[in-house]
């Protein structure tokens, strides 16, 4: 073989070698459709806002997709926010808390349409109230002097329900009874701060502690469940009450009828759920019991953390 014969099959190896171990181009991902009209939709800050924002925005692109409405999703800081922001006009619904649907239905007439039903066929969800193992808090009277972490203020689990308790065993103020009580804007951070012993007693929703629980065995191994509300329906999608009419039944329809396609299956088994189910007002009864327990008026209530 000649020098210059050499050079040319030498260059032929190189450019195999560098094309062969080139990884091939990755083709980019589809832009989403935009269509004219836009939704905004509020998200209550049940987990931190990287899980909250990966469970709904499959469901966001299969609903934006079958209603072509564009869906911006905004996750509030705080639960009591998302009233705010209907007031100020920035959303046109939201997956309400229990106690946020009916404050908001109180003081701006939201209408709730649909919730969820978890694969157990479970629509519902109740508050507990946790402490560790080893505190040594067996009864109300064991917690007298100790440290309070609630969810929020403006939740049903981690405000209403932890209120409700305290008043039925003789507690007429919980605030000088603990020696602090804080909410945490979380129902996990409530759980969190008691395992890690910043708090001795919390307050919060169930469906939140046994999920996190799956991933994190030390909640069940060193956590005792204390007291259990009544049940209360599963976080809601509410609309505000002058949406279109037919939009809103667009939203209804398609939300129903997702259990009924295979692409829309997919993405309930993504969300945690097995389907939606068609929701009133007259499915919070429990709630406004507990209202009504506590003497708590919706009109009045401040609802924003101190």
């Amino acid at each position: 073989m000649t020098r210059i014969s050499q050079i040319f099959f030498l260059s032929c190896i190189c450019i195999i070698f560098i094309f062969g171990c080139t990884e091939p181009a990755k083709e980019p991902k589809p832009e989403k459709a935009t269509y004219e009209t836009t939704l905004n939709v509020g998200l209550i800050p049940e987990h931190d806002i990287f899980h909250q924002l990966k469970r709904y925005e499959p469901l966001a692109d299969y609903l934006s997709k079958k209603i072509q409405t564009n869906i911006n999703l905004i996750i509030l800081t705080r639960y009591g926010n998302i009233v705010d922001n209907f007031v100020s006009g920035g959303l046109d619904a939201a997956f309400f808390g229990s106690f946020t649907y009916t404050l908001a239905h109180s003081k701006l007439g939201v209408e709730v349409i649909v919730r969820p039903e978890n694969n157990l066929g479970v629509s519902e969800y109740y508050g507990m109230i946790f402490v560790r193992k080893d505190s040594g808090i067996r009864s109300i009277k064991d917690m007298k002097g100790k440290i309070l972490a609630c969810g929020d203020k403006a939740t049903t689990a981690g405000h209403l329900f932890p209120m409700a308790y305290f008043k039925r065993n003789g507690i007429k103020d919980y605030k000088t009874f603990f020696k602090e009580t804080y909410f945490t804007g979380t129902h996990e951070d409530a759980v969190h701060d008691v395992l890690n012993g910043k708090a001795h007693v919390g307050a919060a929703k169930n469906t939140v502690f046994f999920r996190i629980a799956d991933k994190d065995p030390r909640i069940n191994n060193e956590l005792d469940i204390l007291a259990e509300s009544s049940k209360v329906p599963e976080n809601g999608l509410a609309v505000r009450k002058d949406l279109d009419e037919s939009l809103k039944k667009k939203i209804k329809e398609t939300l129903l009828n997702m259990d009924k396609e295979s692409d829309g299956i997919k993405v309930l088994n993504d969300f945690g759920v097995q389907r939606f189910i068609e929701t009133t007002d007259i499915d919070y009864v429990n709630v406004y019991k507990l209202l009504s327990h506590i003497g708590i008026k919706l009109s009045t209530y401040e609802y924003t953390n101190e």
